[in-house]
Formats: structure tokens, C-alpha cells, sequence
């Protein structure tokens, strides 16, 4: 009896709306690895597969933002998780993708995991280290807190195709956004499979939507999509982000620039998260108690 047996090819899809279809344009762009490999053919997304993503975000939003920080912390930290126990199909991904030794890549999957952990920590945090009360002139209590800002686009990092990703878009949805990814161009694969954990990891569909293919096709839509709020452009280079941020200004989106980042791995710090918050603020009388003047 013969061992051999056939290959099993993945075909890797998008993920929007928490389901995985196929560009609605039925392109593919071929994947390879830094020897120029054939890996795999990945969905070559359209204007319409952003737009449908942006959809599903929206519709999204509303749920994400309005359950408790308490609750979107125990689902990043389910995502990190689903991924400990699929580390090695990571660490086989991210070693292929970025031409990696496997202890090299199993550093960066290690790190991604524990940046989920990290932020999970913070969404019932960062409410107290950016909001607050604020000492006013008057019998008034006067109280800023963060709310988020909406859907976000997010430009991934195109050389950190998982640890550079993990990194852009977790803080992102961890303080109720929620997010539309274009994943890195020439190193898709880690990022359209993170959307298979996501799918299992109790995160509501449409909080994540992730699309792969040409970076400077599928942003320019979005950028100047009047529905999306806002724009990460790390995944950009200075011509791109100069044309993005112009196409932006047209609804006032927030536009965070391209970044300098040597070690994605160093300590993220709250920058990130509050890039895509807004503060309300809030008065209130504190109300006169009796001929005294005291107030409560």
C-alpha cells in the first residue's frame, strides 16, 4: 500500500463581515517567499470588497463599542488563545513569508501573542489614564472620558506581515473601533489566516474585516470612503500616505501617519490606542446643599 498522497493546497479567501469570501472580482495575485517561491495565490481585492468591508465594520460598530471593556478584553484574550494552540502553522507562515529561520519567526509569533495579551489588559484601563474629572471654576463635576472613534482603515506594516499586524490592530478594535485591514501586499498569508482565529474567537463578525492585494488600490477607496473614520497609514510609504491624507481631509477623518518602528516587539505603549479616541466631556451641577453653601 502506497504512503503517498495528494497535496492539500489551501485557498486562502478574505475575511469580511465575519465570513470568508472570495474578491468579488475573482482575481488572485500569486504569494512567494523572499527566495521567490511560489507559496500561494491570495485574493486580489476590489473597490467593491472595501466598500462590502466597510459595510460590515459599520454595522459592526455599534455592538463592539457598546459592550463592556470588560467583555472586549476577555475576547483579545481568547484570540491569544486560539493562536497559542496553532502557533506552529504561525511559525511556518511568518518564517515563509518574511524569509525567517523558525526560531526567528517563532520570536515574532511569540511576541504577537503576547501583544493580544497586552491589550486585553488595557480595554478596562485606558478609560482612567486618558479621561477623568477636571477641576472647573463653579459648582459643576466635570468629567472627560474616551469613546471611540468608529471604523477605522488600517494600512498593515509591509514588512512585520504578523507581529506588525497584530500590533496596528489591536489596539484599534480593543478600544471599541472596529477595523478594516489591508493586509501586507507582498506577505498577505499570516494576516488572512489570523482571520480563521478570529472567527473562533467570540469576536463578533464585521470588527475585524481583513482584504489582501494591491495596498495602493484598495486604500485610495477607503481613504476618501465618506463612512470610515479614520485611517492608520503604517502600511503606506511617503508618496502613498501624502495622497491618502488628502483623499482623508474630505470627511475630517483622524489620519495617523507612518511611523518609524526599528523592533516591533519592544514595548507599544498607549500611542496607538488613543490615535483613534474621542473625548467627551461632560458638565454637571453639584447642587447647593442648604444656606451653608456646601455642595455635594
Amino acid at each position: 500500500m502506497s504512503d503517498a498522497r495528494l497535496s492539500v493546497l489551501k485557498t486562502y479567501k478574505l475575511y469580511v463581515g465575519g465570513k470568508f469570501p472570495r474578491s468579488e472580482s475573482g482575481r488572485v495575485y500569486e504569494v512567494t517567499d523572499s527566495k521567490q517561491n511560489w507559496l500561494a495565490n491570495a485574493p486580489l481585492s476590489s473597490r467593491k470588497d472595501a466598500r462590502d468591508a466597510v459595510v460590515a465594520a459599520r454595522k459592526a460598530f455599534g455592538g463592539w463599542s457598546g459592550a463592556t471593556a470588560y467583555n472586549r478584553g476577555q475576547i483579545l484574550y481568547r484570540v491569544a488563545e486560539m493562536l497559542e494552540g496553532r502557533r506552529e502553522q504561525y511559525v511556518r507562515e511568518v518564517a515563509g513569508a518574511e524569509g525567517l529561520s523558525k526560531s526567528k519567526a517563532a520570536e515574532q509569533v511569540d511576541a504577537a501573542i503576547d501583544r493580544w495579551v497586552w491589550y486585553a489588559g488595557w480595554t478596562d484601563k485606558i478609560a482612567q489614564v486618558t479621561g477623568g474629572g477636571n477641576p472647573v471654576a463653579g459648582p459643576f463635576f466635570n468629567l472627560s472620558s474616551p469613546e471611540p472613534t468608529g471604523v477605522v482603515a488600517v494600512l498593515a506594516p509591509q514588512e512585520s506581515s504578523f507581529l506588525g499586524l497584530v500590533s496596528v490592530v489591536a489596539p484599534v478594535i480593543a478600544t471599541g473601533n472596529t477595523a478594516v485591514v489591508v493586509a501586507s501586499e507582498k506577505s498577505p498569508l499570516p494576516a488572512l489566516s489570523l482571520g480563521e482565529v478570529l472567527a473562533t474567537s467570540d469576536l463578533p463578525g464585521g470588527v475585524v474585516n481583513i482584504l489582501s492585494g494591491r495596498t495602493a488600490e484598495i486604500a485610495a477607496p477607503l481613504a476618501a470612503h465618506q463612512d470610515v473614520n479614520a485611517i492608520d497609514l503604517a502600511g503606506a510609504d511617503e508618496a502613498l500616505a501624502k495622497e491618502l491624507e488628502i483623499a482623508a481631509a474630505d470627511n475630517l477623518k483622524r489620519v495617523l501617519r507612518p511611523q518609524p518602528v526599528d523592533d516591533w516587539s519592544a514595548t507599544p505603549g498607549t500611542d496607538r490606542m488613543t490615535a483613534f479616541l474621542e473625548t467627551k466631556t461632560v458638565w454637571h451641577p453639584t447642587g447647593s446643599l442648604g444656606a451653608s453653601g456646601s455642595a455635594y
